[in-house]
């Protein structure tokens, strides 16, 4: 067995090691190795990868070097690599236009940095950058969300507390809430509210569609100290620490949810499967879940949850309908 990577996480290591490493030939392995985060092993597992990798013919002049001997590690013929990449006029107009969307977001953090972004490319990409004003960006929302998006947008402003009557749809469920708002967010399409929430004691992200009302109270909305935000990335969903910890078998054919949802820990078998362990406040979803995906994953751990399950896909099986 071994512990599982993403292709994402791999790519991501070589495309910055092969600059690095031009820049430090000689550097002894285990240095490479601490410098990455990774084993020996891997450092000259990527190695061996970088070695069939090149520019397009194949050619052996096409490949890149490396070389590991003696604990050295060398690496040539990775120009084109090792330089910066050079944007070309759609990509710069594609980026600007990204960035400009990206600066009009209300609540986001590291304002100032998009904006020196976007000051230097726009210099960069000189009067090309002229065709970008023609062009904008708008995150689709209905008029019930626009108005609670500008609610929000108030108590962020003002640091006034808001009441939010919110629909938990993993639970079919309304609650009432009082958050501190600390920021708004759109990810994939979708606004979110992340905020302080007293019902949880703890941060939360609130989709505002999903949010039926929303009040600002007459109360200082000030996140307390321990608030912190969370990590935010495609598909949102980041565990607490306080969630439950389900370990998972995943087929070949499933091996997407390890890419789709932060793990504590993989392993990929020897027939190509693996076993995952993530977290979830919500073993309902996780239970729906492994019922979607058909038999391709299988529960493990804790032994309350394979229960469940079972239990579940016993009735739906037995149900005639």
């Amino acid at each position: 067995m071994s512990t599982f990577e993403s292709a994402t996480d791999r790519v991501g290591r070589l495309l910055t090691m092969v600059p690095w490493l031009m820049g430090h030939q000689g550097i002894d392995l285990a240095l490479a190795a601490d410098t990455f985060g990774v084993s020996e092993e891997q450092v000259v597992a990527d190695l061996q990868l970088l070695f069939v990798c090149g520019t397009p013919g194949h050619m052996p002049d096409d490949l890149i070097e490396a070389s590991w001997e003696d604990g050295k590690v060398y690496v040539g013929n990775a120009a084109e690599i090792a330089h910066p990449l050079r944007l070309g006029r759609d990509e710069a107009l594609a980026l600007i236009v990204a960035l400009r969307a990206l600066a009009a977001v209300p609540g986001i953090e590291e304002h100032d940095a998009v904006d020196r972004a976007l000051v230097k490319l726009e210099a960069a990409a000189g009067e090309a950058a002229g065709a970008a004003a023609s062009l904008t960006v708008a995150v689709e929302s209905d008029e019930l969300e626009q108005r609670v998006l500008a609610a929000a947008r108030s108590g962020l402003r003002e640091h006034q507390r808001l009441h939010l009557r919110y629909l938990v749809a993993s639970r079919d469920e309304t609650t009432e809430r009082d958050v501190d708002p600390m920021r708004l967010l759109s990810v994939d399409g979708r606004w979110y509210l992340e905020a302080w929430c007293h019902r949880a004691e703890d941060t939360r992200l609130f989709r505002l569609d999903r949010v039926e009302t929303i009040e600002l109270l007459d109360v200082d909305g000030t996140p307390p100290e321990q608030a912190r935000p969370r990590e935010v990335g495609p598909g949102v969903f980041r565990p607490s620490p306080d969630d439950e910890v389900v370990r998972l078998h995943l087929e070949p054919a499933a091996a997407w949810v390890a890419e789709q949802f932060p793990l504590e820990h993989a392993e990929r078998r020897d027939d190509g499967s693996l076993v995952v362990d993530l977290r979830t406040a919500d073993p309902a979803w996780l239970t729906r879940l492994v019922w979607q995906l058909g038999g391709t994953a299988r529960v493990l751990e804790p032994a309350h949850l394979v229960a469940s399950v079972r239990a579940g896909a016993s009735q739906a099986l037995a149900d005639p309908a």
